[in-house]
């Protein structure tokens, strides 16, 4: 029996890449053991947002050839995409993999064919350690050229109950400190049958909420083709409704079976009255909204070219609270940016209390090779990155616990996923519209919808609930 094992960094996208590795590699006669267990094959799917991500990403690689020096092992995903860039002398990094032992590398437009590669490579008589071959041309290409969307069908996932579904890739807002757009390429929307399709059989399989996830989830459908080069409406600065995005998830919405729908992070331009208006009718929709601000400092932002102001954002803020009764509001924050000082840190302080965000995802900055924030002046230090991390850190959890306690004696729907022990009891746990973890002493079947009322806090992140008589 032919073996494979996997291992991922980085992103839901990243993620359900995965998954839908993992499932072409079982269609094709292989099992999936462990990651720590020996291998005929070795997939790390990796990431590059960060520096950090980069270091595991190499670390990773190299402790899967240690544990199986025998294995075919593969590279996969951003961080391969990034040392695929030519420098100066035209010369690919991406042939730094190959003296360290990588036997393939697979760009972010060739997931969907691992399974061909790898059989490729195995059927020409390659052998871990022995003529390692790393076609660029083929596995390898430059991003920017890519056009169309590559296609993948997800039918069963790690979750019991919800499902990522990826519905577009790239980005083209090119924010200063980010090499995303350069990694994953241009905005490529999937097709809605395609999306359809794809929903319709975990609904099958038992699936009862998805959250719709991508590079740039604000940019799906908006994109076309102006000459030979990508042009995408949110690139300029007025707000846009985005019609193809509501239009999608109505389709998704009228498919039986489907429970919640859950949008994944947005661009604050595509909150607009008639978005949310549009949206607040349907009731498959959770009130929870992840709108990535970055900076509560107008300087800083501009520096990011985030193209929007912190009144505009906390305009939009106030709109999703007109339409919705305490709606989940998360965010991201980078903290350090080139020429942060204290005065612009403060600001992004009192900006955070003052929009008061369920949870706030707090990323240092890192610089990044070709970005323009890389060679900004005024770089700050490791040492002020992790102080203004932990100041960020404190708000959140106690913006998080306090949201988390106005649940209590309020009506909760709850989507059952799994038992959990917590302090010695077991629980049937899941979570409420607008995602907060909630725990029954009942038994409850994993996939059901359960309406009761939040009596207690379990601990500082679980909502004790009793179920509706």
């Amino acid at each position: 029996m032919k073996t494979v094992s996997f291992h991922n960094l980085g992103c839901k996208v990243n993620s359900y890449e995965m998954e839908v590795m993992q499932q072409n590699f079982i269609k094709s006669g292989y099992t999936i053991v462990p990651f720590d267990s020996k291998a005929d094959v070795c997939v790390i799917n990796t990431c590059t947002v960060t520096n950090i991500a980069d270091r595991k990403s190499r670390q990773m690689l190299h402790r899967a050839r240690k544990l199986n020096p025998k294995a075919v092992l593969v590279a996969v995903g951003c961080y391969v995409q990034s040392l695929a860039q030519n420098d100066k002398t035209g010369r690919h990094d991406l042939y730094m993999l190959k003296d360290e032992g990588i036997d393939l590398c697979i760009g972010n437009d060739r997931k969907n064919m691992i399974v061909e590669v790898v059989e490729g490579y195995i059927a020409a008589g390659k052998n871990a350690g022995c003529d390692r071959t790393l076609n660029l041309t083929d596995t390898v290409t430059d991003m920017k050229n890519v056009c169309t969307y590559e296609d993948m069908q997800l039918e069963s996932t790690v979750e019991h109950v919800r499902a990522y579904i990826k519905i577009q890739d790239g980005c083209d807002q090119f924010c200063t400190y980010c090499a995303i757009p350069y990694v994953r390429g241009r905005v490529r929307s999937r097709d809605v049958q395609s999306v359809i399709k794809e929903i319709e059989g975990l609904v099958k399989n038992g699936y009862r909420e998805f959250v719709l996830t991508g590079i740039h989830v604000s940019s799906y459908g908006i994109n076309h083709s102006e000459g030979d080069k990508p042009y995408n409406v949110l690139t300029q600065d007025a707000d846009y409704t985005n019609h193809a995005l509501l239009d999608l998830i109505d389709r998704i919405s009228a498919i039986d079976g489907v429970e919640r729908i859950r949008l994944s992070s947005l661009e604050p331009r595509v909150i607009t009255d008639e978005f949310l208006k549009h949206i607040s009718s349907n009731a498959k929709i959770c009130p929870h909204f992840h709108l990535s601000l970055q900076s509560g400092c107008d300087d800083t932002l501009k520096r990011m070219n985030r193209r929007y102001t912190t009144d505009e954002y906390l305009k939009k803020v106030s709109l999703v609270r007109k339409y919705y009764d305490s709606p989940a509001v998360t965010t991201d924050i980078i903290t350090g940016f080139p020429g942060e000082d204290e005065e612009e840190f403060a600001r992004t302080v009192e900006f955070v209390k003052r929009v008061g965000f369920y949870e706030t995802h707090i990323f240092k900055y890192s610089k990044r090779k070709g970005t323009v924030a890389a060679g900004l002046p005024k770089q700050n230090t490791e040492a002020v990155k992790q102080s203004r991390s932990a100041v960020l850190a404190d708000i959140n959890e106690r913006n998080g616990l306090a949201y988390r306690k106005a649940h209590i004696d309020k009506k909760i729907r709850v989507l059952i996923e799994e038992a959990k022990e917590i302090k010695g009891v077991t629980y049937m746990v899941g979570y409420t519209d607008d995602y907060v973890m909630a725990a029954f002493r009942e038994d409850i079947k994993p996939g059901e919808i359960v309406t009761g009322t939040a009596v207690d806090m379990i601990d500082e992140q679980t909502l004790l609930a009793r179920p509706a008589q």
